[in-house]
């Protein structure tokens, strides 16, 4: 008679199913992943800039460091890393900025050189300077005189003209400017400088800007090269397009005087304006 009942097989160890090893990157594998994920951010999201003048005054000093949003504007060719043509010239996912935007941009006639000045004029406008104010479709733009600007000396950071040197009265010397406030239509507020009464763009022709361009200034008038100027590579930018933006200005993440050392760490820290970092636009 065959015994059917069934057997017991607690006790029989069951042969483990064998997994396949998970394969590591290799040191340079990984090193590519990481250049491919900091060059998509980059691209797409945020991007450092530096300050390399004083036309921003007295926003932004020689020295800054902030971050650039990718996204406000669209992208273009001219939105990745030596324009590579991996996207269209003409913008996609395209919006325009406002006025009174930080923006930077590709400047006209001066190789794609990243520039960055204000958004004053959109498609349409019509701007015009009158001495030494701003006009916007016919209507002066309040201006409004504030305590002046002060700016210490240091080895990124001269005067304009011997006259604006001052003192502090720890001392220190500082360069010192005429400052205001201008009131876009709208209600947007900035500061800007004004240090020459007669200044060769204090009176200007009016300026229509055409479709798909922007009129961009700098907040320190009087040495500023911008839509007052033709773009030439001796000079000014003219009237921009709009496609030739790269981002906004968003956040400050950091600012030197430029007396920091590579070889005296502790003038990496001494050498910080710790009172600019984290201001935003």
């Amino acid at each position: 008679m065959t015994d059917t009942s069934p057997v017991d097989t607690s006790n029989y160890a069951s042969d483990p199913v064998q997994k396949p090893a998970k394969k590591e990157d290799s040191f340079p594998v990984f090193l590519l992943k990481l250049a491919l994920a900091v060059l998509v951010f980059r691209s797409f999201i945020f991007a450092p800039f530096y300050i390399p003048s004083e036309s921003m005054l007295p926003r932004l000093v020689n020295g800054d460091y902030l971050l650039l949003a990718k996204w406000p504007y669209g992208y273009s060719s001219r939105s990745l890393p030596f324009g590579a043509p991996l996207l269209p010239e003409k913008r996609v996912l395209a919006s325009n900025p406002a006025r009174g935007d930080v923006v930077v941009f590709k400047a006209p006639a001066h190789f794609e050189q990243d520039w960055i000045k204000r958004v004053i004029g959109l498609p349409g406008d019509t701007i015009q300077m009158k001495g030494g104010q701003l006009w916007l479709n016919n209507v002066a733009v309040p201006k409004v005189k504030i305590a002046d600007f002060e700016v210490a000396v240091s080895p990124n950071t001269s005067c304009y003209a011997a006259r604006f040197t001052a003192k502090r009265a720890d001392g220190a010397e500082v360069c010192r400017y005429p400052r205001f406030t201008e009131t876009l239509p709208g209600g947007r507020s900035y500061e800007v400088l004004d240090l020459i009464s007669n200044y060769p763009k204090d009176d200007t022709d009016p300026f229509i800007v055409p479709q798909d361009h922007v009129f961009l200034m700098g907040d320190n008038r009087d040495n500023s090269e911008d839509s007052r100027f033709p773009a030439d590579p001796a000079g000014g930018i003219g009237l921009v397009p709009i496609d030739n933006l790269l981002g906004r200005a968003t956040v400050m993440m950091w600012s030197t005087d430029g007396s920091a050392e590579w070889l005296k760490p502790w003038t990496w820290f001494s050498a910080a304006r710790w009172n600019r970092l984290g201001g935003t636009f």
